[in-house]
């Protein structure tokens, strides 16, 4: 087969998901088995049967979210899986509506502000301009805090500006970090590829009906696709970078859309659905670089202040990621969650990592998901 030269990477490659993972569990207690299990089981720590109880009782967690917001109306402080009891946590203003709530089948717990507070604290410093020693922000719903985090020893007037106005837009909590962020761009090419222009790299996030999403910061509209092989694939339609870090590829009829996932070595998996994991869930991410590895979600809506520009909106991890792994796919159990945007550290070490959420992708370029 035909490779094209060493080129620069920004990405990696996968059309990855989770394959599908009962929400019911077995006679052991575990859920039936799964590609995924491995991984979580590896990078969390667990046994197979406590991987396999994690995963069932997060996707349990993610269907009882909906109807338990509800319940909780304008009293809503946020939702998050916590894993010492299996159950999703949902944080209210009013002990009035603990009844309303439970009754969804969630735990509740008493807190001091609504997540609209802290979504508009939020998007008060999205309007900042922030200096580089300002690695980022974001809503810590268990916390019930928005955490700014700063290189730590920054100091100057800028820094400091910055925070006085990040306190005085709501309950800011201020962070100190070694890891800086950074965009997962590399220079090694392998695993299912795409290249653009014929000289950078990235990866396939999820197959949608006429192409696939990836990162935005991968390519540009218009910039050509190809295949490993050097035949044509298709255009970039649209891209949105920095700001978002999505975008839309429309390959050509000879390129079918699949829901399928690049397992490396844990199995390929399929994707059944988009629906968003809260907090606290174990996520799965799939890159060229560094193949299957999993975290769980800390946050989401997180603003990140990369060198080539603030991002908004996307989920924060503790999955770790490396160079080349750009715009590779997240999933929860068997549903897609994002893309692969950037972050920090690396996976010897571990890291901080970050993705652009599928939702937003799909309704920006009025997408549909493939699924199996």
């Amino acid at each position: 087969m035909k490779r094209p030269p060493l080129v620069r990477t920004i990405g990696l490659t996968a059309l990855a998901v989770g394959s599908v993972l009962a929400a019911t569990v077995n006679s052991a207690g575990a859920a039936p088995a799964s590609p995924l299990l491995g991984a979580v089981q590896r990078d969390l720590g667990l046994t197979a049967e406590q991987a396999g109880v994690r995963l069932a009782q997060e996707a349990a967690a993610a269907n009882v979210a909906p109807a338990a917001e509800a319940a909780a109306g304008p009293a809503f402080g946020g939702a998050w899986y916590d894993a010492a009891s299996g159950k999703l946590v949902v944080g209210i203003t009013d002990a009035a509506r603990a009844d309303a709530v439970e009754a969804t089948g969630a735990d509740t717990a008493l807190v001091a502000h609504t997540e609209s507070a802290l979504d508009a604290a939020k998007a008060s410093l999205d309007t900042l301009a922030a200096p580089r020693e300002v690695t980022g922000w974001y809503v810590d719903e268990r916390a019930n805090r928005v955490v700014v985090t700063v290189v730590r020893g920054a100091q100057g007037a800028a820094v400091q500006g910055f925070l006085d106005r990040a306190r005085a837009a709501g309950p800011v909590q201020v962070e100190e970090t070694t890891d800086v962020p950074r965009l997962f761009a590399g220079n090694i090419v392998g695993g299912d590829a795409y290249y653009i222009n014929g000289s950078a790299r990235c990866s396939i996030g999820f197959s949608v009906q006429g192409g696939f999403v990836s990162a935005g910061h991968c390519g540009s509209a218009g910039d050509s696709v190809s295949a490993p092989d050097g035949s044509a694939m298709g255009t970039f339609q649209g891209s949105s970078f920095p700001g978002n870090d999505y975008s839309y590829v429309r390959t050509t009829s000879s390129w079918t859309p699949t829901p399928v996932v690049d397992g490396y070595g844990n199995g390929n998996v399929t994707v059944t659905g988009h629906t968003a994991a809260p907090v606290g869930s174990s996520v799965c991410r799939s890159g060229s670089t560094t193949g299957w590895h999993c975290g769980t979600i800390q946050a989401t809506n997180q603003t990140v202040n990369y060198a080539e520009g603030s991002v908004s909106g996307l989920t924060r991890t503790t999955a770790c990621a490396e160079p080349g792994d750009s715009g590779g796919s997240w999933v929860s159990g068997s549903q897609a969650q994002g893309v692969t945007s950037g972050g920090s550290g690396n996976c010897s070490s571990g890291g901080t990592t970050y993705f652009q959420p599928v939702n937003e992708i799909l309704s920006a370029y009025g997408l549909t998901l493939v699924t199996g």
